[in-house]
């Protein structure tokens, strides 16, 4: 049914880090469906973020499974590391691997679920060659690299596209969205087709994470009822 077709996943990228077990929590009791954890490498994103170590922790945690967004250069060097490291699902972009392929097919041989990201400014028809080796589409609806930015409208025509093609193949490819996604674009991206819902500020930056979290399943939920 429709309702099982979204997920929440909340990116800790905007959480409190000093209270990241209790922020966790909240957002469990509110029913995410998986934790998003981004991991930047300051050379393919202007920004640093948290590593190998951090994705362990996070793993002994929390019950939900991590879908771990690599916004790294050349992220086949460090997919076995993630994946051991409790990465259920790794993302990585099109733009930072010359041998997508591959990589995907490294990730999905570790047991992991294999994701493509995609900046704003690639065109989704640079994945036509590999959406039958994804479990998960990811559009960027910002530039990646720090929380809190604004939507990109463009990225909703490629939701539409890959939902189109999604359709038309029969593929069974999740389409995930991330950045800028809150209360008010969460409708019209469930009715384009994504499935995945990434949201950290528009979560964690409330007074009530767990309330947050229900309010978006409930409207991406209902705009596709």
């Amino acid at each position: 049914m429709a309702y099982a077709r979204i997920e929440i996943a909340p990116s800790i990228l905007a959480s409190n880090f000093s209270r990241l077990g209790e922020e966790i929590r909240a957002v469990e009791q509110g029913g995410a469906d998986v934790i998003h954890v981004d991991v930047m490498d300051g050379h393919f994103v202007p920004n640093i973020s948290i590593g190998i170590p951090v994705v362990q922790s996070l793993s002994k945690a929390t019950r939900l499974p991590l879908d771990v967004h690599l916004m790294i250069d050349r992220p086949e060097k460090y997919i076995e590391e993630f994946v051991r490291a409790g990465a259920s699902r790794v993302l990585i972009h099109e733009e930072a691997t010359v041998h997508l392929d591959r990589a995907l097919g490294m990730i999905r041989e570790l047991g992991a679920q294999a994701g493509a990201a995609i900046n704003p400014a690639t065109p989704v028809t640079m994945l036509t060659e590999v959406l039958n080796k994804v479990d998960t589409v990811l559009v960027m609806s910002v530039n990646p690299g720090f929380g809190g930015q604004k939507f990109i409208p463009g990225a909703l025509e490629k939701i539409r596209q890959l939902n189109q093609w999604r359709a038309q193949y029969n593929g069974a490819f999740r389409i995930e969205v991330d950045g800028g996604v809150d209360a008010g674009n969460a409708a019209e991206l469930a009715q384009a087709g994504a499935n995945t819902f990434v949201a950290g500020t528009s979560i964690f930056h409330t007074p009530d994470p767990a309330a947050a979290t229900r309010q978006m399943r409930k409207l991406a939920t209902e705009a596709i009822s």
